[in-house]
């Protein structure tokens, strides 16, 4: 099990927008200790999850990302710009990379060589890179979104796709630091024929009339984005577009001929961005708005939602549900735009601060109205009563709360699990106090990445007591703690013979919201 200061390891331990680096006290400026310029970073940035994900030796600023789709054979032709800042001098450097057609490689306008081997694309300048220093790098390529992968962002629609990156596919999109820590600012431009639609994260810079009856559309985001939050979707689409709380744009990417019936769904936006707002604040981006991805395939799409920033992605059907049965479930996705896309998880081992604070807040949206749960449940505590006794059930089969591994980074403990340490702080620091902890957490890192640690850091100072053993307890332990306020709850033993099958599925992660 990964230990509770186990976050980022090895020489690029450092979070975005600044952070605090977490290898042995040095800052995101300072070269690794004896490298030299004919020593090439490591190609992982050592996730306790997934270890091999992510590249050290750099930091990106930016992307700009230039995608041509061809409707006749469905294939994807795009050049993606890097501008990177490096750490360490470097003679060789790595991207996450896996299943694309790489045609060219240069870097700062110099041909440069380059080799694919599993999930990397292997670059070594014309030229060595210095540390502390800014290069650009550019690479062509071609995509194809039909493309059988071990697995892959890509989902094929009948008009076009969409992409669902979230943990470890963006890489199949676009080469890139594949790493929810390393996040950056983002411009799209996707060229279409002229009779479909283009839409990607941010707002709508550009719109160009081309020859050949196409059309390019340029987005550009205003904050930062994860790789696994990236969105880029082309079809037959119509943009709907209303106003929030405050004026806020929201902005609904609909399948044209599904338009009409996905208004109510769409519809309950504002009043879901108002409630959240009175408990966490400002919504924290330029734009909000739903994705009804083209397409209900179960094999091409095989999850209800998922929070790509500023557009979460639905399967259509599941909007066209009464407000019962998807309220609680559109409010989890909303709650991500604060926790893990505002403030993303440092490591994947952090991913519970993503889950649990989306299924907590969705619940609490849910019980507020009368709405009955899966179980038939109308009560906050009386959930959590149910989730606490098979507390020990799940630290068993998954692991501890903040210790999960690939196989079961999105099962219940992630979720619920998560739910129930929110529960437990409420219930010992008392309700204002854990609201400006929420809060607090939110505004120190906005924009970029915080660990486990990082809160367990907030909530000690700002919840009026010292609470890292109370966590750590409730995060790490292999056995659950007693429940302040409650002490007649109890915990069902776990049997002996209970084991994890701990090996990484194709069950896909917000199926196991508490809140659909």
């Amino acid at each position: 099990m990964t230990a509770p200061a186990a976050v980022l390891i090895g020489t690029a331990a450092v979070l975005a927008g600044g952070n605090t680096a977490r290898a042995a006290g040095r800052t995101d400026d300072t070269p690794a200790p004896g490298r030299t310029d004919d020593t090439p970073a490591p190609g992982t940035l050592g996730d306790p999850v997934f270890p091999n994900l992510g590249n050290a030796g750099y930091r990106v600023a930016a992307y700009h990302l230039d995608l041509s789709y061809d409707a006749t054979t469905a294939l994807v032709d795009a050049t993606a710009t890097l501008e990177l800042h490096t750490t360490q001098a470097l003679a060789r450097l790595s991207l996450d990379c896996l299943g694309l057609d790489v045609r060219t490689v240069r870097v700062d306008g110099r041909t440069a060589a380059f080799e694919q081997a599993d999930e990397k694309l292997w670059i070594t300048p014309a030229c060595a890179l210095r540390a502390r220093d800014r290069a650009t790098v550019c690479v062509t390529y071609t995509a194809d979104p039909r493309r059988t992968l071990a697995h892959t962002a890509w989902v094929p629609t009948p008009d076009g796709f969409a992409i669902c990156p979230q943990p470890d596919s963006a890489h199949t999109v676009f080469p890139c630091n594949d790493h929810p820590s390393d996040k950056a600012r983002f411009t799209f431009r996707v060229t279409v024929p002229a009779a479909l639609r283009a839409v990607a994260n941010g707002s709508l810079v550009c719109t160009e009339n081309l020859a050949g009856d196409r059309t390019a559309y340029t987005y550009r985001s205003r904050s930062p984005i994860a790789t696994e939050l990236v969105q880029i979707t082309v079809g037959d689409y119509v943009v709907k577009e209303r106003r929030g709380p405050h004026g806020l744009p929201l902005r609904d990417v609909v399948p044209t001929a599904r338009a009409e019936a996905l208004e109510p769904a769409l519809a309950l936006t504002p009043g879901l961005v108002e409630w959240l707002e009175a408990r966490l604040g400002a919504y924290p981006f330029e734009t909000y708005g739903l994705l009804p991805c083209n397409s209900d395939d179960p094999k091409a799409f095989d999850f209800t939602g998922l929070e790509t920033q500023t557009l979460t992605l639905y399967k259509p059907n599941f909007l066209l549900q009464a407000e019962p049965k998807i309220g609680s479930h559109m409010m989890h996705e909303l709650v991500h735009s604060y926790f893990g896309n505002s403030v993303s998880p440092a490591t994947w081992a952090d991913l519970w601060l993503n889950e649990g604070h989306a299924d907590f807040y969705g619940l609490l949206y849910r019980y507020e109205r009368g709405w009955a749960d899966s179980l038939g449940l109308t009560t906050f505590e009386a959930r959590m009563k149910d989730t606490y006794a098979r507390g020990d059930q799940w630290r068993r089969t998954s692991g501890p709360v903040a210790a999960p591994t690939a196989a079961d980074l999105f099962d219940s403990q992630r979720y619920l699990g998560g739910v129930l340490v929110l529960y437990a702080l409420r219930q010992l620091i008392g309700e204002d106090a854990f609201h400006a902890v929420e809060r607090a957490f939110l505004a120190r890192y906005r924009d970029s990445s915080a660990s486990t640690e990082d809160y367990i850091a907030v909530a000690s100072r700002v919840g009026g007591q010292d609470v890292s053993g109370f966590l750590r307890d409730w995060l790490y332990g292999t056995t659950t703690p007693r429940m302040p306020g409650h002490p007649d709850w109890t915990v069902t033993p776990a049997p002996p013979s209970l084991t994890a099958p701990r090996r990484r599925t194709d069950v896909r992660w917000h199926e196991n919201s508490a809140t659909l």
